[in-house]
């Protein structure tokens, strides 16, 4: 147990941080003010500040997040009128850091009661010194100068000009798609370290390389180097196509189209085994997959295979939904224990294949997902000008109460298919 929370800590951490440090670096590269880059969630258990950026560890080893200066995750800075807040002045006469929270004292602070703030265009906070409220005195803020926030979290303000709506378009779309795409490279990179670590990768054809003994195709006389050309009728050009043909016909026999050499396509009639794979019934029927030991194969045959069998699936999941075909942190710490088993082969193969899968759903155009983000570009490109904030803000708050929504559902059918029998 313990070997299996390691390894999903692991697995989980690289790609929490592979993700978001593509939101990060482009980010960067954009002008964009990063304000936070946190790895896990809840209370911070360390933290350092560089180049402007507060880089956290919280306390449970699950997601993280970028916070990007403006973007929508992003907390609102703007001081209401009677706030109590210290400032410390620096050598050019300008607030230099300012403390909102009731955490943490500022050494040599000056007490302000606000009456008006802006900390965006005009970087100005008005207030009474001291609990004189005979004079209201005006700080000009540095626009390098941070805020103490409530829960104690010290970040950079954010003005106007280092915010996500004023970087570029086309930068604002790099920034979105970059975690994604990060996730995307190591997949292919992982896959191809398993490709030439093991001399080989799976086969896309349909051709079969052997029959396990007692099973189904066994019985029916299936031997190896025969193609399986179709299942019920139906074309089967790849192995891909020949997998998902027999586990989704649910019920009774089925019938394989089987090219030997040269010779003509019979037929043959094979009932499937119904086996229980990963929480979830799947009809097998004991034939072997082929490998192929090319040298392309090896660079990209794993990412290619595992990308067409994820597509496959999400176009079942669109077709065929069910909760049992998606999984969430309980179905990936369940299949982390399948995968430990196998060694680091297993785990290698997990971490690929999860990454992926995430960067895939995150181009979802579901408003909260990365994919929604690129639609609202999309629209604001076509508009020749984005939405308005409160627009946008309602369009992310339904689509985040929709992914949490099918979280809760995904995590409450995980318990049960894993742990309650």
């Amino acid at each position: 147990m313990v070997k299996t929370i390691v390894a999903f800590i692991i697995v989980f951490g690289i790609l929490v941080v592979v993700h978001e440090f593509g939101h990060f670096y482009f980010a960067k590269r954009s002008g964009i003010l990063v304000r936070e880059f946190s790895i896990g969630m809840g209370p911070k258990v360390f933290w350092t500040r560089k180049n402007g950026t507060l880089y956290t560890i919280r306390i449970l080893p699950l997601g993280g997040y970028v916070r990007m200066a403006g973007a929508a995750e992003d907390e609102d800075d703007q001081l209401q009128p009677g706030t109590p807040i210290s400032v410390m002045v620096g050598d050019s006469g300008k607030v230099t850091r300012i403390n909102a929270s009731d955490q943490t004292t500022l050494f040599n602070g000056i007490p302000v009661i606000v009456t008006e703030s802006d900390l965006v265009d005009q970087l100005v906070i008005k207030g009474y010194e001291n609990g004189d409220e005979s004079v209201v005195k005006t700080y000009a803020v540095d626009h390098d100068a941070t805020i103490i926030e409530k829960d104690g979290t010290e970040v950079l303000i954010a003005p106007r000009d280092v915010q996500f709506q004023s970087a570029t378009l086309w930068h604002r779309i790099l920034t979105n798609f970059a975690g994604p795409l990060n996730n995307f490279i190591l997949a292919w990179l992982v896959f191809a370290i398993m490709g030439f670590a093991m001399g080989g990768v799976a086969s896309n054809s349909n051709a079969i390389s052997g029959v396990l003994t007692n099973t189904p195709a066994k019985s029916a006389g299936l031997k190896s180097g025969d193609r399986i050309v179709s299942v019920n009728d139906k074309r089967t050009n790849s192995w891909t196509a020949v997998t998902s043909a027999i586990t989704s016909d649910t019920h009774g026999d089925i019938t394989l189209g089987i090219k030997r050499g040269q010779k003509t396509v019979k037929h043959v009639k094979i009932t499937p085994q119904v086996k229980t794979v990963s929480g979830s019934k799947t009809r097998t029927v004991g034939i072997k997959r082929g490998i192929d030991t090319g040298f392309f194969a090896k660079l990209f045959g794993g990412f290619w295979n595992t990308t067409v069998l994820l597509f496959a699936a999400l176009g079942h999941l669109f077709t065929h939904f069910s909760l049992n075909d998606l999984g969430g942190p309980v179905a990936i710490y369940a299949n982390t224990a399948t995968a430990t088993q196998a060694g680091w082969s297993g785990i290698l193969y997990w971490l690929g294949f999860l990454s992926l899968n995430l960067g895939i759903v995150n181009l979802l155009p579901i408003p909260a997902l990365d994919g929604g983000k690129l639609v609202l570009n999309v629209i604001e490109a076509i508009r020749r000008k984005p939405l308005s904030q409160q627009t946008e803000g309602v369009v992310t708050i339904i689509g985040f109460g929709f992914v949490l929504f099918l979280m809760i559902l995904v995590t409450w059918n995980d318990i049960m298919r894993y742990f309650v029998h």
